[in-house]
């Protein structure tokens, strides 16, 4: 694969680039430091899907800077945003990213040791959903490194990082926008009034 971005091989228009974003890659994202190898596995929530290993490239990576299980929903613009999506969620911020996260998870997010798992690019191919890449061979990580303070990280990514008593507000606003997103574990979200 290129070094730049393979964005003519997703099927959706990829998030814009991040501050210190560095070369393409793929990671895969966990709180457990003893990891080598990766074998296919069917999602817990869908046991007769095919088995696969998943990576996010390094495009997409900032969604997983989060504890495992944290809800969060992530959006960026695309050309299809309208100018009033593009306004209404990026207006106030210098930002082209926003990632929101329940104020309940603050403190988890600051405890957090997450690692980064760079995997081999070859036997990969793109997902339907873009920024997602998968294998149905195992795989060994050529490298391991700490990702460090999850809200730094935001921050020297130039990532706008909202913290809000409940997601569902913002969330029921992005559903019906032009903007991309990409919401996750969503189902550990407070409850509230606006949830779907």
């Amino acid at each position: 694969m290129s070094t730049d971005y393979p964005g003519d091989l997703l099927a959706r228009e990829p998030a814009p680039p991040y501050q210190g974003e560095g070369r393409f890659a793929l990671w895969h994202f966990s709180e457990d430091g003893s990891l080598g190898e990766f074998v296919p596995r069917a999602p817990a929530a869908s046991p007769r899907a095919e088995p696969l290993v998943w990576a996010v490239d390094t495009r997409h990576a900032p969604m997983f800077w989060f504890p495992r299980d944290c809800p969060r929903g992530c959006i960026w613009p695309v050309s299809t945003t309208s100018a009033d999506d593009n306004q209404r969620f990026f207006g106030q911020s210098a930002a082209t990213r926003v990632h929101v996260v329940e104020s309940a998870w603050l403190e988890r997010m600051r405890a957090c040791r997450l690692y980064a798992y760079r995997l081999p690019e070859d036997g990969f191919r793109p997902h339907e959903v873009g920024g997602y890449w998968v294998s149905d061979l195992p795989v060994r990580a050529s490298e391991r490194a700490g990702v460090g303070d999850l809200l730094a990280r935001h921050a020297d990514a130039a990532i706008e990082l909202r913290i809000t008593p409940s997601i569902w507000p913002f969330w029921r606003q992005v559903a019906g926008s032009t903007v991309e997103f990409s919401g996750m574990r969503l189902r550990n979200a407070a409850p509230h009034p606006d949830q779907f």
